[in-house]
C-alpha cells in the first residue's frame, strides 16, 4: 500500500471521530499559538532596546560629575557639579580614541511661540553635541563654532515642541522664547523617539552652550564653566574600554586628584548598559517561548492518549488488514500519519490563533509585537516532530499486534 492510500486511510479515520481528533488537536492549537503569541511579544521587546541603542548612539560614553562629600555625608552622582567645558575640549584634542566630546548645560523653563507655550528642557550644548549623538537635522541647519563663540540667539528644536508650539506649520526662522529670551529656530531635529527611561527625547531645545550659559541662565552661571555632562563619541576602529582609561586618566590629573582619591567624576558607557537590557530581553524571549513550548508537549502526549484509544477501538480491523495482506509497515504508516495529520492541523490553527493573539495584544494591550516567520515555521515543524515522536509508539504497537489475535479481539 502507497503512502497516498494511507493518508486517505487516515483522513477517513479521522472525519469517522471528528469531536474526538478536534479535542485531540486543541493542546496544540493551544501550544502553537502560544509559542508564536510570545515569541512576538519578546521579538517586539527586543527590537524597541535595539531601537533606543540606535537612538542615542554607537560607541558612546556619558561623564557625570561624581559624587562628593559634605559634613561627612556623601552625596550621590551630579550633586555637585564637577566637570567642566575645558573638559571636554581637552579630551577632544589630548585623547586619539574619541572621534567627539561635547559639554552639555542644562536647563529647563516655559518656552513660548506662536500663540503657545509649552513646558521643556533645553540644552545648552557645543556643536559637536549631534555628532556624537549621532542626531541628525531633518529640516534647516545647526548651529556652528561662530554662532557659540558670539552667544547667537539660535536654537534648533525637537518634533516633540515644534508641534506643540506651531503645530503643522514651518518652524523654521520662526522665534521663540525660553525664559523671556528670544531664539530664532533654525532647525529641526531628525525624530529620536523615547530613551530606555522612557523620556521622550523629541522634548528639547538645542542652543549654543554660550548662549544657554550667558543669556539664559544668568550671571552667577555665565561666571563658572560646569557642565551636567559630556557626551563622548569614540571612533569605531578604538577600544571602548581604553578610551574609557584615557579619558579617566587625563580627567584625573586636570582635575588633580592624587593616587588614592576616588574619582570626582562617572563614567557610563550606554552601549554596555543597553547591550546588558537587550541581551536580557533575549533571554526572557527564549524563557517564554520556553514556558509556552509545555503546551505543546501536553498536546503531544494529549495525541498518544488518544491514538493508543484509538489502536485499542480499532483492533480487529488492524487483524482483517493483516489478514487481507497488508504489512506491519502498511499499518505503522496508517498511524503515524493519523498523528502527524493531528500535529499539523492543529499546528496551522495554531499559527492562526497566534497571529491574532500577537496583534490583539498589540492593540489592546498597546505592546510593541514582532511577528517573525521563523518563528511561526519553528512553531509548526516543532508540532510536527511532536506528532512523529508521540505517535510512533502507537503505531508501532498496532503494526506488532498477530492477526489471530487481533481477530479474537472484542
Amino acid at each position: 500500500m502507497n503512502l497516498l492510500a494511507s493518508i486517505r486511510i487516515a483522513l477517513r479515520a479521522l472525519r469517522v471521530n471528528k469531536l474526538r481528533s478536534s479535542l485531540t488537536m486543541l493542546g496544540i492549537i493551544i501550544g502553537v499559538g502560544a509559542v508564536i503569541t510570545m515569541i512576538a511579544v519578546g521579538a517586539g521587546a527586543q527590537a524597541r532596546v535595539e531601537e533606543q541603542i540606535r537612538s542615542l548612539g554607537s560607541n558612546l560614553i556619558i561623564i557625570l560629575s561624581g559624587s562628593v562629600s559634605s559634613s561627612g555625608a556623601r552625596l550621590g552622582f551630579g550633586s555637585q557639579r564637577t566637570i567642566t567645558e575645558d573638559d571636554a575640549y581637552a579630551i577632544n584634542r589630548e585623547v586619539p580614541a574619541v572621534q567627539a566630546a561635547a559639554p552639555a548645560l542644562r536647563g529647563a523653563g516655559q518656552v513660548s511661540g506662536g500663540n503657545n507655550n509649552w513646558s521643556t528642557a533645553f540644552w545648552g550644548v557645543s556643536p559637536e553635541y549631534l555628532e556624537a549623538r549621532e542626531w541628525n537635522i531633518a529640516a534647516g541647519k545647526p548651529f556652528g563654532q561662530a554662532d557659540v563663540q558670539g552667544s547667537a540667539k539660535v536654537a534648533v528644536i525637537g518634533e516633540t515642541v515644534s508641534k506643540n508650539l506651531f503645530g503643522d506649520a514651518d518652524p523654521i526662522g520662526q522665534v521663540i522664547r525660553v525664559n523671556k529670551v528670544p531664539l530664532t529656530v533654525i532647525g529641526v531635529l531628525e525624530r529620536k523617539g523615547q530613551s530606555f527611561g522612557g523620556r521622550d527625547q523629541d522634548d528639547v531645545i538645542l542652543m549654543p552652550i554660550s548662549t544657554a550659559r550667558n543669556r539664559i541662565m544668568g550671571a552667577a552661571q555665565s561666571k563658572r564653566r560646569t557642565v551636567n555632562n559630556i557626551s563622548v563619541k569614540v571612533r569605531e576602529d578604538a577600544s571602548m574600554a581604553e578610551a574609557e582609561e584615557d579619558i579617566r586618566a587625563l580627567l584625573r590629573q586636570r582635575h588633580r586628584l592624587q593616587a588614592g582619591q576616588n574619582d570626582d567624576f562617572f563614567l557610563r558607557n550606554l552601549s554596555e548598559v543597553l547591550g546588558a537590557r537587550e541581551e536580557s530581553s533575549r533571554i526572557m524571549t527564549l524563557l517564554l517561548a520556553a514556558v509556552a513550548s509545555v503546551s505543546l508537549l501536553v498536546g503531544g502526549i494529549g495525541i498518544m492518549n488518544i491514538m493508543l484509544v484509538s489502536v485499542t477501538e480499532r483492533t480487529r480491523e488492524i487483524g482483517l488488514r493483516m489478514a487481507v495482506g497488508a504489512r506491519a509497515r502498511d499499518i505503522l504508516t496508517q498511524f503515524l500519519v493519523e498523528a502527524i495529520t493531528l500535529a499539523l492541523i492543529g499546528g496551522l490553527l495554531g499559527v492562526a490563533l497566534g497571529v491574532a493573539g500577537s496583534y490583539a495584544i498589540g492593540q489592546f494591550a498597546g505592546w510593541r509585537i514582532a511577528l517573525r516567520p521563523e518563528s511561526i515555521a519553528l512553531a509548526v515543524g516543532f508540532a510536527g516532530v511532536i506528532g512523529i515522536f508521540f505517535g510512533f509508539y502507537p503505531a508501532r504497537k498496532a503494526s506488532r499486534l498477530l492477526p489471530i489475535e487481533a481477530l479474537r479481539y472484542e
